[in-house]
């Protein structure tokens, strides 16, 4: 995220800073602020200079910005900001053109992210951008999602539990049951895989790093007042690395799988590689063979089965085999 694409973003931390009244913001801690907010937006920031900051409260002075009425005072052998009026903040004036395309843009990126607590700051802005909208402006990027999905309203109330780590109490019911049960887990890391967000941490029973809780399956959430164990065995940058989807099934190892696909797909899958791992080869123009090394799982098979019609499983022969049952479980559905 470069300098000049932050800056709006930059200017709104600043603001909340200067009229924030309960708390002495001196220098440094503004760095930190915008820093830790730009990070959480985009986790490759390198960080910003003092200079920038000082350049900011300069143009926020001048004509050109906000004119804002900054007062300078001495706390300690420091100087704190905060501003005249702490009633006053950019947010209440008028927006030119330009402002207003640059947060509509940013908004609509950042609104994805419905439900998670460092975005809620910025939910102030939407009936400001709204009411300065013209009518004839459109949304021109979006991101795939499911604003139907249950669990989503959770995504905010576990991110908080990770970050603080709190052991949590879920009543969980699985789409395979038809009464909950209650779990115990130390949250470590949320996962979104085709449209569905996961809750993977640590669960005491069975003694498992990795045990994931489909968000859309849970049913009430507590904190419980217990001591909280930390992550030492996953690291969760590779941990996905082995595995389409979330799934690790207990005790598999990696193994080699060569599938073949067949008419369009074949050009598809050249265009959009299934995993990391993928070797692709050419048997004739009408077969592409690709090699994978993977762990076989639920979310491997599902992906299998949707291209039913144009894809055989070459190896390994238990996953032909199980590819094949369903098939057939499938085709007598409509017999």
């Amino acid at each position: 995220m470069s300098t000049n694409k932050n800056a709006q973003i930059r200017y709104l931390i600043l603001d909340n800073c200067f009229r924030n009244t309960g708390r002495r913001y001196f220098i440094e801690d503004l760095i930190s602020e915008c820093n830790k907010k730009l990070q959480e937006i985009d986790p490759e920031f390198k960080g910003i200079s003092r200079r920038q900051i000082f350049d900011d409260i300069n143009f926020m002075e001048s004509s050109e910005g906000w004119s804002i009425d900054l007062l300078r005072e001495k706390g300690g052998k420091k100087v704190f900001y905060h501003y005249a009026d702490p009633a006053f903040s950019i947010n209440n004036m008028p927006l030119n053109e330009i402002e207003i395309t640059r947060l509509q843009s940013t908004l609509q990126l950042i609104s994805q992210f419905k439900g998670m607590p460092q975005f809620e700051w910025m939910a102030e802005l939407l009936p400001k951008l709204k009411q300065n909208a013209s009518a004839d402006s459109e949304v021109i990027m979006e991101f795939e999602s499911n604003v139907y999905l249950n669990g989503l309203d959770k995504i905010g109330i576990i991110y908080n539990t990770i970050t603080y780590k709190k052991v949590l109490k879920i009543n969980y019911l699985p789409h395979t049951c038809e009464a909950s049960f209650d779990v115990i887990i130390h949250p470590y890391y949320l996962k979104q895989y085709n449209n569905r967000w996961f809750l993977l941490g640590y669960n005491p029973l069975p003694d498992r790093y990795n045990w994931n809780l489909a968000l859309d399956r849970i049913q009430d959430i507590k904190e419980l007042d217990a001591e909280f164990i930390p992550n030492t065995e996953i690291n969760w940058q590779d941990y996905f690395e082995d595995i389409i989807g979330v799934t690790t099934p207990f005790g598999q190892t990696t193994e080699k799988i060569i599938l073949h696909f067949y008419g369009k797909t074949a050009y598809y899958m050249l265009s959009k590689p299934i995993h990391g791992s993928q070797k692709a080869k050419w048997i004739d123009k009408e077969i592409l063979e690709i090699q994978l090394e993977l762990m076989v799982n639920y979310e491997f098979e599902q992906f299998i089965l949707s291209y039913a019609d144009s894809i055989k499983v070459i190896q390994p022969q238990s996953l032909a085999d199980k590819i094949k049952s369903r098939l057939s479980n499938g085709y007598n559905l409509y017999i």
